[in-house]
């Protein structure tokens, strides 16, 4: 499949400066708009059974990643604004952007942490209290949840391949290795909807374990397929010969953002699934 593209060649800035001014766009504002109806339509879902907000939801955060991740890509393919402070700053970007994901789940953790410690404070615990609470099965560590696990794994090494072969101007390899973490995702995001409907408790009214364990999984399933949608722009933008191998930033976020979603579902396995475990559910 030959190599890569060819190098945009290095221009002056288009300013008197090496920073980038972001051009006024709708993007922001329409992504502030889709996300908060998405976390109402999984609030109405939740609690109410009411679909069609929820899915207004995503379907305006989908053309908002779409929309603004076109403007993104005519801005990287054009002389004279990515400048190399401006790719400097693009990453110190993502890795906050990461580090706050980072902390978006130990919010879950904290909360998981704090009842499977002291289950005594779960609301209506009996005594001697435990956790998980008495009456809940959990799932067997070893069946769907350990073929996730073994999943995401291989996606790691995937894209570590794929991007190896970036470095080296390998396009076909590079094709290959994003096209085969692309279906491991996607293969990822199947057995847990499938995990999902085993699931031996309901999120609606079944109490704190549930909660926690589906906004937990659920989140984390979530960053799964923004990764899996992310990594799958880098197949079309690399099929396309927009990447080379000195400017590929695009590609690297994404690579960043999809190892960070698999370590964060080492820690849902161990915690969570393996260490969490209670009486396991009969199938």
């Amino acid at each position: 499949m030959g190599t890569l593209g060819t190098d945009i060649p290095d221009a002056p800035p288009l300013h008197k400066h090496p920073y980038h001014l972001v051009d006024p766009s709708p993007w922001p504002m329409i992504a502030s708009f889709s996300a908060g109806t998405m976390l109402l339509g999984i609030i109405l879902f939740a609690h109410s059974n009411i679909h069609w907000v929820l899915g207004l939801g995503i379907l305006g955060v989908l053309f908002s990643m779409a929309g603004w991740w076109r403007d993104v890509i005519r801005e990287s393919r054009t002389p004279g604004v990515y400048t190399p402070i401006v790719q400097i700053g693009l990453r110190y970007g993502m890795a906050l952007f990461i580090a706050s994901e980072v902390m978006f789940f130990v919010a879950f953790f904290w909360a998981y942490f704090h009842f499977a410690l002291f289950p005594e404070h779960v609301s209506g615990a009996s005594a001697p209290a435990v956790w998980p609470p008495a009456g809940v099965h959990t799932f067997d560590p070893f069946g769907l949840p350990f073929l996730n696990t073994m999943i995401l794994l291989l996606s790691g090494t995937t894209v570590t391949w794929a991007h190896h072969a970036m470095l080296e101007g390998d396009r076909k390899s590079v094709l290959q290795g994003l096209g085969i973490t692309v279906l491991l995702g996607l293969s990822f995001s199947f057995f847990q909807f499938w995990e999902y409907g085993e699931a031996p408790f309901a999120f609606v009214n079944g109490g704190i374990y549930p909660s926690v364990f589906f906004l937990a999984t659920g989140f984390h399933g979530f960053h799964v397929i923004v990764g899996t949608i992310f990594l799958a722009v880098c197949w079309f933008r690399a099929y396309a010969g927009q990447f080379t191998p000195r400017r590929h930033f695009g590609f690297e976020a994404a690579a960043w953002y999809w190892h960070f979603v698999d370590v964060v579902w080492l820690f849902l396995f161990v915690f969570i699934y393996w260490w969490g475990a209670g009486p396991v559910a009969a199938h």
